[in-house]
């Protein structure tokens, strides 16, 4: 009986919330789960196979359901107990919601988070050109920190320069601040310059972009300049330099933007993650590939965006800085900036 009675109060509490959803505009869609009505529907017809459940009982989720959820935890980074309170649904039906459609999410990521093809990247440059005059980028890469609680194992290794325990999160993003290449399999104590360095993208470039045509990354000092990577110079002594400087800062804001609007629109990521760092990765993975699909329908921006990190300066990256892709670094500043 107490069993009966349960089921049919939870049903209530998630009829409630059903049709209380269906009654929001897009603006209070947008600002509770980061999508208009339109942009969940896309979501909806997007992974109804994935999450469909193999069940006819009638209290299986359905696909729409288990969207709000994920979406509603990404949006707020809140413990799964609170959005359960919230929402009607008990935590371990939220657990499962989020990992369903974290994993129906990256299942599809490749379709919305992939490196440009030739077309794609003369586009690119052409629309990086336009923002500060800066010839050839293909991308603007950086690093940025995911809070994470302390994990069970390998702890020390989590702890970044900061002194909190973090995912170390690399990214390059287009000139629209679509990103298109993610690495978020590192923990906080790792620098940009060896997650890069070992990453497939460094070694794709590597064999790929043997010319300065054929397109350029810009990065902060916290990188070694090569002849794909280009980075600031640690002292403009001349005219050709500073113009290059104020170039390069101009164009590179463009991936700081795109973190601070990342971390914007999915809260969760600006929060502390209670989850192991396995599961963290994935999270941070399916945000970008929602933040993907919210560029491409054109979903309104959140607020304005904050520098999210400092530079950070290795003595092993000066080294690199001055023997590795500097004559690229010079031509580009004679041709274009002297």
């Amino acid at each position: 009986m107490a069993a009966a009675l349960f089921v049919n109060v939870r049903k209530q509490r998630e009829y409630r919330h059903t049709t209380h959803v269906q009654n929001l505009n897009d603006n209070e869609m947008l600002e509770r789960y980061r999508f208009s009505n339109n942009g969940i529907n896309y979501l909806e017809n997007l992974l109804l196979d994935d999450l469909k459940r193999p069940t006819h009982r009638s209290c299986a989720l359905s696909p729409k359901q288990q969207i709000l959820i994920a979406l509603r935890f990404f949006a707020t980074g809140s413990m799964y107990q609170v959005i359960g309170d919230t929402m009607g649904f008990n935590k371990g039906t939220v657990s499962r919601a989020v990992d369903s459609v974290t994993n129906a999410l990256l299942g599809h990521f490749k379709d919305f988070v992939s490196w440009p093809t030739p077309d794609e990247k003369k586009k690119i440059s052409t629309g990086f050109y336009q923002l500060a005059g800066f010839p050839n980028v293909i991308g603007c890469i950086d690093g940025t920190h995911v809070r994470i609680q302390a994990p069970a194992g390998d702890e020390a290794s989590y702890v970044n320069r900061k002194g909190f325990h973090s995912i170390s999160v690399q990214a390059v993003c287009d000139d629209k601040g679509r990103f298109t290449s993610v690495n978020a399999s590192w923990p906080g104590s790792c620098h940009d310059s060896h997650i890069f360095r070992t990453s497939g993208l460094c070694h794709k470039l590597e064999r790929e972009n043997k010319a300065f045509s054929d397109g350029v990354l810009l990065g902060d000092s916290g990188y070694a300049c090569r002849p794909f990577l280009m980075t600031p110079f640690l002292v403009a002594d001349t005219e050709g330099k500073v113009r290059y400087q104020q170039s390069h800062t101009r164009t590179r804001v463009t991936i700081e933007r795109a973190f601070g609007q990342l971390k914007r629109r999915f809260h969760v990521l600006h929060s502390e993650i209670r989850l192991a760092p396995s599961k963290v990765c994935r999270v941070v993975c399916a945000c970008v590939a929602l933040f993907n699909i919210a560029i491409l329908l054109n979903e309104p921006e959140l607020d304005d965006w904050n520098q999210d990190e400092a530079v950070d300066l290795e003595n092993e990256d000066i080294a690199d800085a001055e023997r590795d892709g500097s004559t690229v670094r010079n031509f580009i500043v004679h041709q274009y900036f002297a």
